[in-house]
């Protein structure tokens, strides 16, 4: 019964990991529409963030968000 408790443990942490590098993805990227070369500036805080929600970043985002979990996770348990 003690594993329940643990597992779930488990599961919270890997949850709240893999959305804070999504934000962290997602923060850079809105980061990078407002410095020179990004049309941030000229378009607007809107136009941005609309550029930069997308699927193709949501997908790309959550997909290394996963593989940075594991390899942080392989590299907790093994040191």
């Amino acid at each position: 019964m003690s594993s329940q408790p643990n597992k779930s443990k488990k599961i919270y942490r890997a949850i709240i990991e893999i959305s804070f590098v999504v934000f962290l993805f997602y923060s850079n990227l809105l980061m990078g529409e407002f410095n020179n070369t990004g049309l941030g500036k000229k378009n607007g805080i809107l136009w941005a963030i609309n550029d930069i929600f997308t699927i193709e970043n949501f997908f790309i985002s959550v997909i290394m968000a996963i593989i940075s979990y594991v390899i942080f996770e392989f590299l907790r348990n093994k040191l």
